[in-house]
């Protein structure tokens, strides 16, 4: 019998410089929303060196109508997804690797040491937007297709690659592809999960909310009402609804998160001239939704916390506090943690790294919940990026860990999608 690991590293090790320079033109192509073209391209020219099926299209049609669609624009031209496809020769699993291709846009540049698209090499670490979230876990999807394809290794099932749009404002590109007919028997999505296995992930929504006041002069606010002051309780009520809403987590795999569902404020807005009492004040944020959770429910509890303050406050109950739901939007997902894929990846993780894997809840969403909730397909999240630098400035991936994924990807394939002796 082959040694497949001994195969595979030896593959790998020999040929970092492949996944380096990769990774670099895809780094320094600014793939931020809308502007995705050029590192897809990028994406494509490699694949054919594979000598892969390449299907590139842009998103479009009857999308735009699905229950499931959400993005912050409506047009995707020169905005192309990638699928490429390994045929098996028969009578295997099949599977999806998926990666997206969009990343944040990079900030205030003077919080980075370095021009954020450099792809420069500093002490075994890559720097520059993308690098961990998440083009380094795409480069170890394509160094274990690639791996596999040099040594001569046959699998009876289909490898499907996706490189996607979208992900970072709500899995357009990845819906895409399930309309399109891209299914099969379980998932990998390399995001950066510092290389812990991830079996369960939460979802999230946007949300606005809009507190009514009634304008005064600046001297006489007594004759107005603040809708500064009026958005204080609306704060402390989702406060307290976001300590309930933890306080019914008891999944082990969340014991490390201090807040496993936050609701995050993250934008303010209100008044418009200091001498005035504010009208009408704007708050935008985030809300998490458990693994198992639906996202109606998570909506409703919301609108019940907001409908409370009516009793609290005959204020609300003549101007009720405004709730809609906007932008991007994550869709939860979980998978037996029993599931046969679950224990190859591990055996091979093990096999690799010669530690057990961690196994924990993903603190954030992927496209991964659209992959089970629409396509029905079981996901896993196992990357090599870091979460703590994901969308930071100076954000970076350590190569070795993208290598190290690369070879426990391509040992799991053959496991999963059985070799054809």
């Amino acid at each position: 019998m082959k040694n497949y690991q001994s195969l595979v590293h030896s593959w790998i090790q020999e040929n970092n410089e492949i996944g380096i320079e990769l990774l670099q033109q895809l780094v320094r192509n600014r793939s931020v929303q809308a502007n995705e073209y050029e590192a897809q391209q990028v994406m494509v020219n490699h694949l054919k060196k594979l000598d892969l099926e390449i299907d590139e299209w842009e998103v479009e049609g009857d999308i735009f109508n699905h229950p499931y669609f959400c993005s912050t624009r409506k047009q995707f031209l020169k905005s192309p997804n990638v699928v490429a496809v390994k045929r098996g020769k028969g009578k295997g699993k099949s599977i999806i690797l998926n990666g997206h291709i969009d990343v944040v846009p990079e900030g205030d540049v003077t919080q980075w040491s370095d021009d954020p698209y450099s792809g420069k090499i500093i002490k075994g670490k890559m720097y520059g937007r993308g690098t961990t979230d998440m083009k380094g876990g795409t480069v170890s999807l394509l160094l274990a297709i690639q791996a596999l394809k040099e040594l001569g290794i046959e699998l009876k099932g289909d490898i499907i690659f996706q490189s996607v749009i979208e992900e970072e404002s709500g899995g357009a590109g990845t819906l895409e592809t399930i309309i399109r007919g891209y299914k099969a028997d379980a998932a990998i999505i390399p995001e950066p999960t510092n290389m812990k296995i991830f079996p369960k992930q939460q979802g999230s929504m946007w949300f606005r909310l809009t507190i009514k006041g009634r304008s005064a002069h600046g001297g006489t606010r007594y004759e107005g009402v603040s809708a500064i002051e009026k958005a204080l309780p609306v704060i402390s009520a989702i406060q307290a609804l976001e300590k309930v809403r933890n306080s019914r987590i008891v999944d082990p795999l969340y014991e490390n998160k201090p807040i496993p569902i936050p609701i995050n404020l993250g934008v303010i807005r209100g008044g418009d001239w200091p001498s005035s009492v504010a009208d009408e004040v704007i708050i935008e944020g985030r809300i998490g939704v458990a693994p198992d959770e639906a996202m109606s429910h998570a909506q409703e509890e919301l609108k019940q916390c907001l409908k409370d303050l009516e009793e609290q406050d005959p204020w609300f109950k003549k101007y009720p506090v405004g709730l809609d739901w906007f932008g991007a939007r994550w869709v939860p997902g979980t998978i037996d943690e029993e599931h046969p894929l679950m224990a190859i990846l591990q055996k091979k993780f093990q096999q690799v790294k010669n530690i057990k894997p961690r196994i924990e809840a993903s603190p954030w969403g992927t496209d991964g919940g659209l992959l089970e909730k629409v396509g029905g397909i079981p996901v896993i999240v196992f990357g090599p990026g870091t979460t703590e630098i994901a969308h930071f400035p100076n954000e970076y991936i350590e190569l070795d860990r993208m290598f190290e994924v690369a070879e426990i990807i391509a040992l799991t394939l053959i496991d999963w999608c059985g070799v054809n002796n």
